[in-house]
Order: structure tokens, then sequence, then C-alpha cells
């Protein structure tokens, strides 16, 4: 087998071995059909079990019933963006949003297109490197929408707000699948595959049913229309096959691993690992948010001399380090370790890094 390497990009992220392994297996002829899943008609018998399986089990690792549907969609994110606020921001309603930087700032200027939304917090004032606290929601609002995790600045809400019976809907795109929340607090999650649990190419929409008694219900175009999707079961058009099927895969990688609790408590291992190494540096690596609001999907931080990141991260790439250059809208360094990327990937980072600072000190 080819040499693996360690992969921190941000997205498309590192996807699980066994799950990889499983996709190369039944690649050319799944489960003796003659053909590749790719190649199977969606209206089939097997595929019929592909993507209904990977739905259930969603819904089992979530902890949710079946009063919420799981959809998958194409568009990503920014269809979301778009999708939520047609959907559910009714004229003469308002919806509450929180901004904690780039995916929010910009789910905020889709809703603004639709309709009034009031940014009820902002953690801009210090260039969003921590989670707002203490914020009052109107309890009349449509909905109230945040961004669960920040992959460009490194943060993350370390609890869900506190709503009341308000719809709360999140844009989990990043730490999806990571830990073990009460998922039925949300009445609408949505989340990219491309981080946590599978290719890039489909979004996965977790949707309460009963949130379509606050849909608009004149004049929404057909395929923006969440309600179209749920009555279809994802498979109003031709769904992202392949990217499903790897979903499936992935979604039992995590039943097996022992569900979101094991991944949950691994994922803060590895990110306990790289924080303490990162805090313990005399200050050669500088963590760049605010202890607190720190992301254990995304690492963010510096090097106290910035001219040497260009050369870290030249380095590590030789290393078999690969994805470690922060955002280009912030620069920095970056490791984004996200559910399949194993410990001893965090160990083998720590340890180009300690060689890098005794190297340059």
């Amino acid at each position: 087998m080819t040499k693996r390497i360690y992969n921190f990009n941000a997205g498309p992220a590192a996807l699980p071995l066994e799950v990889l392994k499983e996709a190369q297996k039944e690649l050319l002829s799944y489960k003796k059909t003659g053909m590749s899943v790719m190649e199977l008609s969606h209206r089939s018998k097997d595929y019929d079990e592909i993507i209904k399986t990977a739905q259930k089990n969603v819904l089992e690792i979530l902890g949710l019933s079946d009063d919420y549907k799981v959809l998958f969609l194409g568009g990503g994110a920014s269809m979301q963006f778009a999708m939520i606020p047609y959907n559910f921001l009714k004229e003469g309603t308002v919806a509450d949003y929180v901004d904690t930087g780039a995916w929010s700032t910009k789910a905020i200027k889709e809703a603004k297109k639709a309709g009034n939304i009031h940014v009820v917090a902002s953690s801009e004032d210090k260039e969003f490197t921590y989670i707002p606290k203490d914020i009052k929601f109107d309890e009349n609002a449509a909905y109230i929408h945040f961004t669960s995790n920040n992959t460009i600045r490194g943060t993350q809400w370390q609890t869900i707000p506190e709503v009341g019976n308000i719809p709360l809907i999140c844009d989990m795109s990043s730490d999806f699948m990571s830990r073990k929340l009460d998922f039925s607090k949300f009445s609408l999650i949505y989340a990219g595959a491309q981080k946590n649990v599978g290719p890039a190419g489909a979004y996965i929409v977790v949707i309460k049913k009963d949130i379509l008694e606050r849909q608009k219900k004149v004049n929404l175009f057909t395929m923006l229309n969440y309600e179209t999707h749920i009555k279809k079961d994802s498979m109003f058009n031709t769904p992202p096959t392949f990217p499903i099927y790897i979903i499936g895969l992935v979604m039992k990688w995590i039943k097996n691993a022992g569900g979101l609790e094991a991944i949950e408590k691994e994922n803060e291992k590895k990110a306990g690992l790289l924080y303490d190494f990162i805090d313990n540096s005399d200050g050669f690596y500088i963590g760049t948010t605010e202890k607190e609001s720190r992301s254990k999907m995304n690492v963010t931080f510096i090097l106290k001399n910035r001219d040497l990141e260009a050369k870290a991260i030249e380095e590590a790439k030789t290393k078999g380090l690969i994805g470690i250059k922060g955002h280009r809208s912030v620069g920095g360094l970056r490791a984004s370790i996200y559910n399949a990327v194993p410990y001893r990937g965090i160990e083998a980072l720590v340890d180009f890094l300690a060689k890098f600072k005794k190297n340059n000190s």
C-alpha cells in the first residue's frame, strides 16, 4: 500500500483508513452487482438500502427519534445560508444570528437578502478569537442561528445556548459527529460531510419535522423547499450517491468505535496533547484564540518569529505532515484534527514542532 501521510487539512479532510479500505474492496463490484456504487441506479434496491441505513444510523448516533429527518443535499453550507431564511424567515418576523466569524458572517449576509435579522452577539471586536457569552435572545425570534465551530479562527462553542422554545438552528459543518450533545435541543442542524463524516459533495441536514409548521407556505421554489426533500426522502433528484455511501461507512465506523462518547474522548485527548505543547513552548508557539473558546477540531497558532512560519510549513511536508498552513485570510498555522486523524498523528506533529523549535531557537 502507498505510504499514508498525516492529513491536517481543514477540508476535504482525513477519512478513516478502515472506511477507505472497505470502499476500495467494493469499488468495482458492490455486493456482486458487477457495478460500482457510483454506477448503481439511485432507484435500485441496493442503493435504497445504502441511503436508508445511513439515515437510520445518523439518527441513532445522535440519539434522535423519528421526529427528525435526515436529508442528503448538495450546495454546501452556502446553499443552507440561503435556504434557512428563505423557508423560515416570514415577513414581519426577525431571526437572531450570532456572528463568530467567517461562516456565520456569510450566513448573516445571505439571510439579510431574505428578510430581517438581528445580530444579537458578535466577537468581531477581538477578531473573532472568542465565543460570546451571556447572550440575550429575543423570545419572539423566528429562529436562532449560530455556527458551532470556526475552522479559520479556531473557536468552538463549548455548550449549547439556552433558547427556550425558539427554534435553534446550527451550522455544524466542522464539528458534526465529534462530540456528544443533546441534539434534541436543535430544530435544524446542517453540516458538510468533508470534515468528519465523508468526502466533499454531500451535505447533511438533520431537521425536526415540526419546524415545517413555521415555514413559508407560498411560492417557494421546489428545490429550495425543505418539504420537497423530506417528502421525497432526499430522492427528489439524483442525490450524491457515492458520498452518501461513504457517509454510511463512516457512520458504521463511529458506531464500532463506541459512538460519540468514545469519539469525543479521543478528540479531547488529541486536542489536549497539542494545546499543552503549544502552551508550554516558552512562547515559541502562541495560540491565537482565548483558551475557554478553543476548538478541539481546528488548532490555530502562530510562531513568535513570524518569519519562520513558511519554513515550518514546508519542513512539515517533508515529514509527511500535510495541511498545517493557516487559512489565507489570517495566516499562521492550523492543525485540523478531525475524527479520522489518529492520536499518533498528533504525536508526530508535536514531535516535529519540538524539533523545529530546538533547531530554530
